[in-house]
């Protein structure tokens, strides 16, 4: 069955957080409360910047990803895409449909006029580096985060 993409709604926010929330790491920061996640929702929609998709099958969402376009100095004033918070129901994981939502990410990239996507990856989570390598993406760079 087809995976339909398109930009997220706010009466899509649970089924999202819910996917956010389905494996170690998300079950851990994750929360059922709604409100943080609908003030996120609206800080997302009201930039240009920000690209929440969704992924839709059935008229049910299973998968999602928050593309963020980033205008730059570097490599001559280029702007680069970031992929975050990539994920993909359960029951469809290694059916192509991850494939499909990294493609629609680079394509709206490419469409706004994005030369370079980048992501990164929990060290742990082992499978996703498969999957980004079988796509191309390459280990160029290492990562530092910060708890603010």
């Amino acid at each position: 069955m087809a995976v339909t993409f398109r930009l997220a709604r706010r009466g899509d926010v649970p089924a999202l957080v819910a996917m956010l929330a389905d494996d170690p790491l998300g079950a851990a920061r994750e929360t059922a409360d709604m409100a943080p996640y609908l003030a996120a929702f609206d800080a997302i929609v009201t930039s240009p910047a920000q690209h929440l998709i969704v992924g839709e099958q059935a008229g049910r969402i299973v998968a999602t990803c928050q593309l963020t376009l980033l205008p730059g100095l570097s490599r001559q004033g280029a702007t680069r895409a970031l992929v975050e918070a990539v994920r993909v129901a359960a029951d469809l994981r290694s059916s192509g449909v991850g494939a499909l939502l990294m493609a629609e990410a680079e394509a709206r990239a490419r469409a706004a006029g994005a030369v370079l996507i980048q992501l990164t990856t929990d060290k742990s989570r082992h499978r996703a580096h498969a999957f980004y390598d079988r796509l191309g993406y390459e280990q160029s760079h290492l990562g530092y985060k910060k708890a603010l």
